[in-house]
This record gives C-alpha cells, sequence and structure tokens, in this order.
C-alpha cells in the first residue's frame, strides 16, 4: 500500500478542486501537508477540513513562493496548480494578458521549483508535480495563453527531469481532460453546450477531481520513483 508518512506537501491552489483533491489524497497517504492559495476564506475552510496547514499567498510574485514555501518548512512534494488565464481568442490577446498568464501560470511553477528543489536534492528524494491540461498536446482555440504557458511548463519540467533524476527528485506534469470544476462550469455554462461537450468524450462525462488527484498522490510515492519527465494525460480518452 502506497505510503507517504512523513513527507511534507506544499499544494498551491489548494482551496479547492483539483488542488483540494489532491491535497486530500496526499494527507490520507499520510503526508503533512500545507494549502496556498489567494483566497482566504476558502483557504481556511478547506485547510480546516483538512487539517492542514495554510498560508495566504499569491505564488505569481516571487514574495507569494518564498511565503508558501516557508510555511510548507523544506517541502518533499510541490504540487504546482495554478488557476487558468481568461479565454479570448489567439487574435484578441493583449501584452498585459501574456504578461499575467507568464507570471501566475509559468513563472509561479518555475519559481516554487526553483525554491523547493537545492533541499530535494539535498535529502535526494522529491517529487514536483505540475497540473497543466490536455490542452498542451490538443490546443483549445479560446485559451491560447493558457496552451502556451502550460507547455511552456510542461517542457521546462520535462527539462529539470534530466538533470536531477539522479539525485532522487521526479518532475511530471497531470494533464488533466474535462473535469468538473468551477472553471470548467464558467467557461460550458450552457447545458445544453455541456452535454455536446461530454458527447464527443470517450467516457461520455466529465472527469472528477479525485480521478485527477489520484494521478497526482501516486507520482508522489515511492513506488513512482522511475516516473520522471512524463505528462500523464487523466481525460477520459479525449486525446485518442
Amino acid at each position: 500500500m502506497f505510503k507517504l508518512d512523513g513527507k511534507r506537501a506544499l499544494v498551491t491552489g489548494g482551496s479547492k478542486g483539483i488542488g483540494l483533491a489532491a491535497a486530500r489524497q496526499l494527507r490520507d497517504l499520510g503526508a503533512v501537508v500545507t494549502l496556498a492559495a489567494r483566497g482566504e476564506e476558502a483557504l481556511r475552510a478547506a485547510a480546516d477540513d483538512l487539517g492542514a496547514a495554510w498560508v495566504v499567498a499569491d505564488v505569481s510574485t516571487p514574495q507569494g513562493v518564498q511565503a508558501a514555501v516557508e510555511a510548507a518548512g523544506q517541502p518533499d512534494i510541490l504540487v504546482s496548480n495554478a488557476g487558468g488565464p481568461p479565454p479570448s481568442l489567439p487574435s484578441a490577446v493583449t501584452g498585459a494578458a501574456w504578461e499575467q498568464g507568464f507570471q501566475t501560470t509559468f513563472l509561479s511553477t518555475a519559481r516554487l521549483t526553483d525554491a523547493v528543489l537545492p533541499g530535494m536534492r539535498e535529502r535526494g528524494w522529491g517529487r514536483i508535480i505540475a497540473i497543466t491540461s490536455l490542452t498542451v498536446g490538443r490546443p483549445a482555440l479560446n485559451l491560447p495563453v493558457s496552451n502556451a504557458m502550460r507547455a511552456a511548463v510542461t517542457n521546462h519540467l520535462r527539462t529539470l527531469a534530466l538533470e536531477v533524476a539522479a539525485d532522487g527528485v521526479t518532475c511530471n506534469t497531470v494533464a488533466p481532460g474535462y473535469t468538473a470544476t468551477e472553471r470548467l462550469q464558467k467557461l460550458h455554462a450552457d447545458p445544453a453546450e455541456a452535454a455536446k461537450l461530454q458527447a464527443r468524450i470517450p467516457a461520455r462525462r466529465f472527469g472528477k477531481p479525485e480521478e485527477v488527484a489520484a494521478a497526482i498522490a501516486f507520482l508522489a510515492t515511492n513506488e513512482a520513483a522511475y516516473i520522471t519527465g512524463q505528462e500523464i494525460l487523466v481525460d477520459g480518452g479525449w486525446s485518442i
């Protein structure tokens, strides 16, 4: 049976959705979990429910990254999860939107990784897991900033995996398909449109946050030590 007893985990974007589901499964495996997010009310409620530590932190900033990592106390497991950039057509993306997407979606993961990696290498054990999206390989027309920045995260961690694999540190991404989260509900608020979308998914339904979280939790275990530099799709067969 998989165990993470004594391991420290930092989960950003951990107050709801996939981040919260991942935090719960890591806790259930024995990890000491710290949640980080921007909204204090939802974060406090999630932490109280899990019995987890928490810190209000905007990880799109260097100060937020520092606060999150310090609160987690030399984490062994990083789950980097950032909110998705707003939708638009590619030709309508502004310079400000590109900059915000770069800070929130790409640099948050890069900075968090830079902050936790030295301790992981020193201890000879670490798990870096970023939550991305199936649109890394199958771009969605209305999500150009997300498509670009999540692809950058994926390739950054693939490249880093080459450097740190021999140090006992793995770097992977988990790419959810259409998963029943608040963001999905906002993007596909029309019930008829949502039904048409589900009909195109081989599984004929949206995924559950817990199903994505299960892949994240497995990648954090000792048993997943030989899996690195990978993108794990959890998409109900959409990508095939």
